[in-house]
């Protein structure tokens, strides 16, 4: 019982932090693809965030060269004077350390005080100093040894000539704190010994005047990259708005919205295009506007034309039928005529047929009537209305269902029609192979696939066989006398049913079509329970 609590007790914080890590993530994943998305697409993010990169790193070139510049000059100046002062100590400092013994601590410090007043008193100085004088057994003055470098230290007692180098110093005399600052020595021969003089002096005052540089061109050049980028945010918003605004007109316009329109003002380039756009939309309007006036009128035309047309084929199958039913007391040249008339005005009515079904369509007036049927009831029934065709054609229908009923929400008419068209179809190019219909369904979806192993269809003919009157191949004779309408009026009767219509097909390996539908009207498909391609069954 104890190790179980103990357990828990360690997995319980730890499951809280991989989740807050987790979390962690995720909001860091959103971040950035939000901030990508913004990205692409907001020109003016793009311009802004472009102009502060690039001047921040102008304002940081330029800043780092003017402070280089401005601290090398204070530096030099500073270096310069300590020079100077230098020199002149030097020549005070000869004469007083001449007789000074280098081991009496005494006459060392008093020679110190003299000549640190007699630098004081020249009026020669070069800010706030410290003197001191080192030998290799005495130092005296306010610095401790330790602070002036060894390295310095060694090309003083060489005896050549002055040095300089930076370094820490005290502050003040008394003070024990360090700060940056300048050291200059140099040797002094006198009768006691080498005397080594150096001269502190602390950069405070430079320091101060750097760090206030510093602040002022990091303040200016901030103050100037946010301005430059407001310039950049506002110059870009005159140029990007007007563009949002056509891009948005354009969208509208896209959508069937033809009467948008760009407010124009000015003369200017943008104007221009506003000009150029309203120009473009009202010649799109006028041209849609006739197209929609043609496209009428062709609709209204065959409507009319196909109704009209009745009363007369109604007339002149009556007296077909009369001279098909006495045909055999004519001479045979005028009863095969009689047949000829026959055939053909069959052809006639199934063309008028289709373009009457047409026309529905395209004028919007063609309804689902949907209720429960068993698919393998309309595909057999398809079928054993096509027997006496495959029979002329020499091919063999084979047929594969399902075992159990496959009941879906549909048209039974326009459903049976369509596999009408895919099996004639099918038998008129099929090259008198068998003919495959095979049905397939899952929870959501039913298909049907119809399979010949004809002549096949050219690379891009997939996408035109359900365009009006579209033939592969026009010079083939067909025994079926279609009207070129079967299969678009089958892609309209499928899509009226949400469903799907699709062609596959390859010279000389035949064609297969297949019509998916929801089980369930109203449904929407996201995939079909046979495959297009009859290779991938095969794999």
């Amino acid at each position: 019982m104890t190790g179980t609590s103990s357990t828990a007790g360690i997995s319980a914080p730890a499951a809280s932090l991989a989740a807050a890590m987790r979390a962690v993530a995720t909001g860091v994943r959103n971040a950035a693809r939000a901030a990508v998305r913004l990205w692409r697409s907001s020109l003016q993010v793009r311009v802004a965030a472009t102009t502060f990169v690039v001047t921040t790193a102008v304002v940081l070139v330029i800043g780092i060269f003017l402070t280089d510049k401005v601290s090398s000059g204070v530096l030099r100046a500073k270096q310069d004077a300590a020079v100077s002062l230098a020199k002149v100590g030097l020549e005070s400092a000869r004469p007083v350390l001449a007789n000074v013994d280098a081991g009496v601590d005494a006459d060392v410090t008093d020679a110190l005080q003299q000549i640190t007043s007699s630098l004081t008193a020249s009026g020669r100085s070069a800010g706030l100093f410290s003197i001191a004088i080192e030998t290799p057994s005495v130092t005296t003055g306010t610095t401790p040894a330790g602070t002036i470098p060894a390295r310095l230290r060694r090309t003083v007692q060489t005896g050549c000539c002055l040095a300089v180098q930076y370094a820490p110093v005290r502050s003040q005399p008394e003070s024990p704190q360090l700060v940056p600052g300048l050291i200059v020595g140099e040797p002094v021969p006198a009768r006691g010994g080498l005397f080594e003089l150096y001269y502190l002096f602390p950069l405070t005052a430079e320091q101060q005047t750097l760090d206030l540089l510093q602040r002022t061109v990091l303040l200016a050049g901030l103050a100037l990259v946010l301005l430059v980028v407001g310039i950049a945010v506002l110059v870009t918003r005159q140029v990007v708005r007007p563009v949002r605004v056509a891009g948005h007109k354009a969208a509208q316009l896209a959508a069937g919205d033809l009467s948008q329109r760009i407010a124009v003002r000015g003369a200017d380039d943008l104007a221009k295009l506003g000009s150029s756009f309203n120009d473009m939309a009202a010649s799109l309007q006028r041209q849609i506007r006739r197209l929609e006036d043609l496209s009428r009128l062709q609709r209204r035309f065959t409507s009319d034309v196909s109704h009209e047309l009745r009363t007369p084929l109604t007339t002149i199958r009556m007296a077909t039928e009369l001279l098909f039913a006495e045909r055999k007391d004519f001479p045979p040249e005028l009863a095969r005529s009689t047949e000829l008339l026959r055939d053909e005005l069959d052809r006639f009515e199934a063309l008028l047929t289709d373009l009457l079904e047409i026309s529905r369509y395209d004028a919007g007036v063609a309804r689902l009537e949907a209720e429960t049927t068993d698919l393998r009831n309309v595909v057999w029934s398809a079928v054993e209305a096509h027997r006496m065709l495959a029979q002329r054609h020499g091919s063999a229908l084979d047929v594969r269902l399902p075992d159990r009923p496959v009941l879906v929400e549909m048209d039974a008419r326009r459903v049976e029609r369509i596999l009408r068209n895919l099996l004639a179809n099918a038998l008129d190019h099929g090259e008198g192979q068998p003919v495959e219909v095979t049905v397939g369904d899952d929870d959501g979806a039913v298909a049907v696939t119809v399979r010949d192993h004809g002549i096949g269809l050219r690379p891009g003919e997939a996408g035109l066989v359900f365009n009006r009157f579209w033939r592969g191949d026009p010079s083939r004779s067909r025994l079926t006398g279609g009207t070129g309408l079967g299969l678009a009026i089958s892609l309209e009767d499928a899509r009226l049913h949400d469903g799907w219509l699709q062609a596959w097909g390859q010279r000389g390996r035949g064609a297969q079509f297949r019509l998916t539908l929801p089980r369930h009207a109203g449904q929407s498909l996201t995939s079909s329970p046979l495959t297009l391609d009859p290779d991938e069954d095969a794999s």
